[in-house]
């Protein structure tokens, strides 16, 4: 594999705020190509992409609901009449569920399960062919602590986010003698909408049981997931790495 690392094409899933806009910035920061992919909300992808070129990427957004392989597909499709396919493929969509498991519905089930985990595989197995061809290539999923640790009200999603790990590892075994590595970061609690559910007597609480005394920024998530794309990180495979503050060790 002899293309610059800049010159590489990242893909971004669920790229249009929080640590997707984060991680589409920090790739676009070396001039690299990027794909925001965005499900609904077309404003915020097209501030995403307007702060890449800021940091001299060069970005294009896509709409696609990831839980859709036929929208996945016709992504891919206009990827590939850009000339534009995915050497590193972030995926980050996924949304979260609050509440107790009684309260649980088919609906809520279908839509955590379709975003997190279903996303997450269309997309790992529409674009790694490209990367098997090449002998390079990155996927880098977006996890959470509560995948490892699990979290009371959040059935659902630790769930979901302990299958991605499972997934990663897995994955992990079967790309890499095609030079491809899968890794997932996990993250403690981060500043995103994602947390806005949460009061904040319980957001002081949960700071409080963090040696950092903190929440994490995107930026800090976004480090991270950029590192685990370099050519230099290569040995370095079907490996959770959660940046959480020193809440879990």
């Amino acid at each position: 594999m002899d293309k610059p690392f800049s010159k590489m094409t990242v893909l971004v899933t669920g790229g249009s705020r929080g640590i997707g806009r984060a991680i589409a910035i920090r790739f676009a920061s070396v001039g690299m190509n990027v794909i925001i992919n965005y499900n609904t909300n077309v404003e915020e992808a097209n501030e995403t992409a307007r702060l890449c070129m800021q940091q001299g990427g060069k970005p294009v957004t896509l709409a696609a609901n990831v839980a859709n392989r036929e929208d996945v597909m016709r992504m891919k499709e206009k990827l590939d009449r850009l000339q534009l396919q995915p050497d590193i493929v972030v995926n980050n969509a996924g949304v979260s569920h609050f509440g107790l498991l009684s309260d649980v519905n088919d609906e809520d089930w279908d839509h955590l399960v379709g975003v997190n985990l279903k996303g997450m595989y269309l997309c790992s197995q529409l674009f790694m062919p490209y990367m098997i061809t090449q002998r390079y290539g990155r996927f880098i999923n977006v996890s959470s602590i509560w995948g490892e640790t699990g979290a009371s009200c959040e059935v659902l999603y630790s769930m979901t986010k302990g299958g991605v790990n499972a997934f990663t590892k897995a994955l992990a075994k079967e790309l890499a003698p095609s030079q491809i590595t899968v890794n997932a970061v996990a993250p403690g609690v981060v500043l995103t909408d994602m947390i806005s559910p949460i009061n904040e007597n319980d957001q002081q609480s949960l700071r409080d049981e963090i040696p950092a005394g903190r929440f994490a920024n995107p930026d800090e998530i976004a480090s991270l997931v950029y590192f685990l794309a370099l050519p230099e990180s290569s040995y370095i495979n079907g490996q959770i790495i959660s940046p959480n503050g020193g809440y879990v060790t």
